[in-house]
């Protein structure tokens, strides 16, 4: 084979292979490695006591430090943290009503963004009641619940993440955390 075969063949396999449609990659997202779901029992004096995940700090709750009761749940290697806030019920606390009235204004304030809103009521082992809400949407704030004994104790947590990234890309995250919180209502129980 001459030079000149050899130089016209290379040029029929390359304009040749530059057919077809070209389709964009869909932009990419990081990697996340989840932990396993190991849990411990919540250590400390509180009116509260649960299974914990080993993969988050306990860490006292800044917004309002005249609560002693309030603590988060961050899970700081995803930028999460769930806000545990309890509430004494009865003659020294607040009223039930007022109570399930405010925590549930604070889900419905989410309407604005949220595409949806799914809550379940449900009984825990204990027998307690509870209400879980899963919020879908940009919203802040992707899984809300409370459990009550309905006369002394109530507790509410919201979990919360402290970037702006769209909530598909955080999905793996928000259902890691929802079985970490649902593992948690299902072994509260309420003490004092």
């Amino acid at each position: 084979m001459s030079f000149k075969n050899i130089y016209w063949i290379t040029i029929l396999l390359l304009v040749s292979s530059c057919g077809g449609d070209y389709l964009p990659r869909p932009t990419g997202y990081n990697r996340i490695d989840l932990p396993t779901h190991d849990f411990e029992v919540l250590e400390g004096k509180y009116p509260y006591r649960f299974d914990s995940p080993i993969a988050v700090e306990v860490e006292q709750d800044s917004f309002n430090l005249n609560q002693k009761d309030w603590i988060n749940l961050n899970y700081q290697k995803f930028g999460a943290k769930v806000h545990l806030t309890y509430l004494p019920l009865g003659s020294k606390g607040s009223d039930v009503k007022m109570v399930l009235n405010d925590a549930i204004n604070l889900t419905a304030k989410h309407q604005i963004k949220a595409y949806g809103i799914e809550e379940s009521v449900f009984l825990t082992p204990k027998g307690y009641t509870g209400v879980v809400a899963e919020l879908s949407g940009e919203v802040p704030t992707q899984f809300q619940f409370f459990v009550t004994d309905s006369t002394n104790h109530f507790l509410r947590g919201a979990l919360y993440f402290d970037t702006a990234m769209k909530n598909d890309s955080l999905a793996p995250v928000i259902e890691h955390v929802k079985v970490d919180m649902m593992h948690l209502i299902n072994t509260l129980e309420f003490v004092k």
